[in-house]
């Protein structure tokens, strides 16, 4: 993930030349994020606390007289698909045209008076955000898209009703079941800060991740294995959640405590259980990160948000079974190597964990897993440092 933001910039500009042989009007940028805590409750309108890291997502735009929607992308050259404004929406197109068309169909449902949504638009997209590795490429792409159309369209949207938009292309045009943690990070980090986000009320803050001041590093190690939102698992998972809730008289599992397991064991199934105590007790561990890192508890106590880290890892584990031996091995190792935490991060069924680690030992945990996973017979992993970066904005 090396390409700074002006380089992207810079090359979404010449990819938008070469593709349609004019220049753009204006570029636009979003990041992809990791998940510090808070894994598969956002859909359980629960707790969630991201941030947004410094790989993005850049869109350079311009808009076009006859009503087309054209796409192109860096990552698929030679190609452009052209789809009519008027035909966009479930089924229009599929791989990951969909998910700009998604956008784009669901701006115009939601603002389906000015004029401006009958203009189309030439998009030419390029990205730094690797893609499968449970770092959110798909928002980065959806929330870069909805900024630029949000000021070409001349809507006026904020942020909030753009994050829900972009979910909404999400679930209904892509057909993954996701919740909104993935734009919202996207769309409100800053740097030096995590976004804690309330997926009920659609209510965010952010709050401080001091790592410079902690002189801690967050580790990220890429399995190189991808998954995918649209496949089984992830719905398989969220059909169990709801299964619970609705077993358990509530309007989601966020409405059920911890105190309240002990009865939950008496009306569910074994394996709905354990998908619902990891959601229970994930928006626990989600609070309690929140209260220490309010209270400055990363730089005085970091073993308390690592051990949070750590019990999250072993609940998507045992309870939601989301890891793979590749990501179990990444834990483990890391943990060995000295983290004071570290865990799964991303809808799981492949992608990344990330390791909260003293910053001089960052290099050596890095090198441990690599090592781990070169004994185990794995592709050696993508490492890198992560850090709370900047949300989504127009770049020019």
């Amino acid at each position: 993930m090396p390409t700074q933001p002006d380089a992207l910039a810079d090359a979404a500009a010449r990819g938008f030349a070469g593709a349609f042989g004019r220049d753009c009007t204006g570029i636009w940028s979003a990041p992809g994020r990791v998940n510090l805590i808070g894994e598969h409750t956002d859909y359980n309108e629960g707790f969630v606390l991201p941030f947004a890291i410094g790989a993005r997502t850049a869109v350079a735009a311009a808009r076009r007289a006859d009503g087309l929607l054209a796409l192109a992308s860096a990552q698929f050259p030679g190609r452009v698909t052209t789809v009519a404004l008027t035909d966009v929406g479930p089924g229009a197109v599929a791989g990951w045209t969909a998910y700009p068309t998604g956008v784009a169909w669901a701006l115009r449902e939601a603002y389906p008076k000015p004029t401006a949504t009958r203009a189309g638009v030439s998009l030419y997209l390029d990205s730094t955000v690797p893609t499968g590795s449970g770092l959110s490429s798909s928002a980065a792409l959806e929330c870069a898209v909805a900024l630029a159309l949000n000021d070409l369209w001349e809507l006026g949207a904020d942020r909030a009703e753009l994050a829900r938009a972009c979910q909404r292309a999400e679930n209904t045009v892509v057909g993954a079941p996701t919740g909104i943690m993935d734009q919202f990070a996207s769309l409100f980090g800053e740097p030096g800060s995590a976004v804690f986000l309330d997926c009920r009320a659609i209510a965010g803050e952010n709050v401080p991740l001091a790592l410079d001041a902690a002189g801690l590093d967050i580790v990220l190690a890429d399995t190189r294995a991808q998954h995918a939102h649209a496949a089984g698992g992830y719905a398989d998972r969220r059909a169990s959640c709801e299964r619970a809730a609705r077993l358990l008289g509530v309007r989601a599992l966020r409405d059920v405590s911890v105190d309240d397991l002990e009865k939950a064991a008496s009306v569910l199934d074994p394996e709905t259980f354990r998908r619902a105590r990891h959601v229970v007790t994930e928006d626990a561990r989600v609070l309690a990160a929140v209260a220490t890192l309010r209270a400055g508890g990363l730089e005085s106590d970091p073993a308390t948000i690592g051990a949070l880290l750590t019990a999250s890892h072993e609940s998507m584990r045992d309870d939601f079974a989301i890891t793979t031996p590749a990501l179990d091995l990444a834990v483990a190792t890391a943990l060995r190597a000295g983290a004071a935490g570290a865990r799964m991060t991303g809808g799981g069924f492949g992608g990344a964990i990330i390791a909260l680690v003293a910053r001089d030992r960052s290099a050596q945990t890095a090198e441990a897993i690599t090592a781990a996973f070169a004994r185990a017979g794995f592709a050696a992993p993508r490492l890198s440092t992560v850090a709370p970066s900047d949300g989504a904005h127009r770049d020019r």
